[in-house]
C-alpha cells in the first residue's frame, strides 16, 4: 500500500512540474483544440493560470501578455484551421435553420460576423462557413484574431473576483 502512494505522489509531482515548465504551451494547445471542432477548455486553463500571475504581480506583466498571446493565437489559428477545413468544403444546400442563419449573417455582414468567432456551437460554423464561401481572407484573420482577444482580456476581468 505504501508504494502505492509513493508511486502516485512521484506522479503528481512530475504532473505539477511538467505543468508549470509548460504552461503556456498547453495553453496553446487548449486554445487551439478547442476552437477547432473538437472539445476544449481553454476558458478554465487560461483562468487557472491568469489567476495565481494577477495575485503576484500587475496587469501589465510580462506573464499576462504571454499567457494573452499564446491563448489568442492558439484559439485564432484553431479558428483559422476550421476557415481552411470550410475551404475544402464542397457546394452543398443546407437545409438546418441554425446554418442558413449564419449563412445568411455571413453573407449580411462579411467578414466582421468573425469578431464573433469566439462563441459556443456557431463560432465554429462561422468560421467554417466563411471559408466555404470564400470570404477575404486578411480580413478573416483579422476580426477572428481580434475576436479572440477581446474574449480573453474579457475572461482574464472575470477573473479578478476570484482574487478576493
Amino acid at each position: 500500500m505504501m508504494e502505492w502512494l509513493l508511486g502516485m505522489e512521484w506522479l503528481l509531482g512530475l504532473l505539477t512540474d511538467f505543468w508549470q515548465t509548460h504552461a503556456l504551451w498547453l495553453m496553446f494547445a487548449s486554445a487551439f483544440l478547442s476552437a477547432t471542432v473538437l472539445p476544449g477548455n481553454s476558458e478554465i486553463i487560461f483562468i487557472a493560470l491568469a489567476i495565481p500571475k494577477l495575485a503576484l504581480g500587475t496587469w501589465l506583466s510580462t506573464d499576462i501578455f504571454l499567457l494573452l498571446f499564446m491563448a489568442t493565437l492558439g484559439n485564432g489559428l484553431g479558428s483559422l484551421t476550421t476557415y481552411g477545413i470550410g475551404r475544402w468544403l464542397p457546394q452543398f444546400r443546407p437545409k438546418n435553420h441554425r446554418t442558413l442563419w449564419v449563412m445568411r449573417q455571413l453573407q449580411r455582414y462579411g467578414s466582421l460576423t468573425l469578431l464573433l468567432s469566439w462563441l459556443p456551437i456557431v463560432g465554429d460554423l462561422f468560421c467554417a462557413l466563411a471559408g466555404w464561401l470564400r470570404l477575404n481572407f486578411i480580413a478573416s484573420c483579422f476580426f477572428i484574431f481580434l475576436g479572440k482577444l477581446v474574449r480573453y482580456v474579457a475572461l482574464l476581468f472575470l477573473s479578478v473576483p476570484f482574487l478576493l
